[in-house]
C-alpha cells in the first residue's frame, strides 16, 4: 500500500495484514481504528478477532445490536454514540450532537455534565445502572480519539480509488506519483524501490530522450 492514501504507513500496513479487509466498510473502519485511542484501548484487537470469528460478538444490551452489528459490537464511530444515547437514554438529536461534539473536541467537563442526564434517561427506560455506567466508561475511554464516520468514509473512498489505480494502472500511477515527488529525494527513493518490487522499470534521466 505504498503511496495509497491513508494506508501506506508501516503501522497501517501491519493493521491491514491483521484485519484483512474484504469490503469497503472495512476500509472505513481501518481509518477510524488506526488512532492512538483505539490502538491503546484494545479495541483494535477486539474488532479484528470478532471480524474473523475468533471471539464472540457481544452487546452490552440487546437494544444496542442494530447499531453495533456493523462493527461487531464495538463502538467505533461518533455517530454510533449519538444513536446509542438516543436509544438508551432518550437523548434528543440536539443533545446527542452536543455529546458528539464534546467527545470530538475532548471537552471532558461537558461530557461529565451530561453523565447524570444519561443515567436518568437510562433509568426511565428500565436499563440497569451498572450496564449503563460501563457503557459510558467505554465511551469516555474512546472519547478523546473518537472519529466521525462520515470523515472515515471520505478518506476510505480516496484510499480505495488510489489503491484501485495502483493495482490496475501501476505504470501510469507510479509515473504520476514519481513526478509529484520529484523534488523530494527521500520519498522518490521509497517509491522507486516499490516500482522495482512491482517489476516496473524506471529509466534514469537521458539528455537525448527526456522531454523535461
Amino acid at each position: 500500500t505504498a503511496a495509497v492514501f491513508q494506508l501506506e504507513s508501516s503501522g497501517m500496513r501491519d493493521l491491514i495484514k491483521r484485519l484483512k479487509p474484504d469490503q469497503f466498510d472495512d476500509l472505513v473502519a481501518l481509518v477510524a481504528l488506526f488512532r492512538p485511542g483505539p490502538l491503546q484501548s484494545g479495541m483494535v484487537d477486539d474488532f479484528i478477532l470478532r471480524k474473523h470469528g475468533k471471539k464472540a460478538v457481544e452487546y452490552p444490551h440487546p437494544d444496542l445490536e442494530p447499531i453495533l452489528k456493523p462493527t461487531y459490537g464495538v463502538i467505533l464511530y461518533q455517530e454510533q454514540v449519538m444513536l446509542l444515547s438516543q436509544k438508551l437514554a432518550n437523548f434528543s438529536k440536539g443533545d446527542a450532537d452536543v455529546l458528539r461534539k464534546a467527545m470530538g473536541k475532548k471537552k471532558k467537563k461537558l461530557i461529565d455534565q451530561m453523565f447524570p442526564k444519561f443515567l436518568e434517561g437510562c433509568a426511565k427506560n428500565g436499563h440497569p445502572k451498572e450496564i449503563c455506567e460501563k457503557i459510558w466508561k467505554d465511551w469516555e475511554a474512546f472519547a478523546s480519539y473518537a472519529f466521525n464516520k462520515s470523515h472515515s468514509t471520505a478518506y476510505a473512498l480516496v484510499a480505495f480509488q488510489t489503491a484501485y489505480l495502483k493495482a490496475h494502472y501501476p505504470v501510469e500511477y507510479n509515473a504520476c506519483l514519481l513526478t509529484s515527488v520529484k523534488n523530494n529525494l527521500d520519498k522518490a527513493a521509497v517509491y522507486l524501490a516499490d516500482c522495482r518490487a512491482m517489476g516496473i522499470k524506471v529509466l534514469p534521466p537521458d539528455v537525448n530522450r527526456s522531454r523535461t
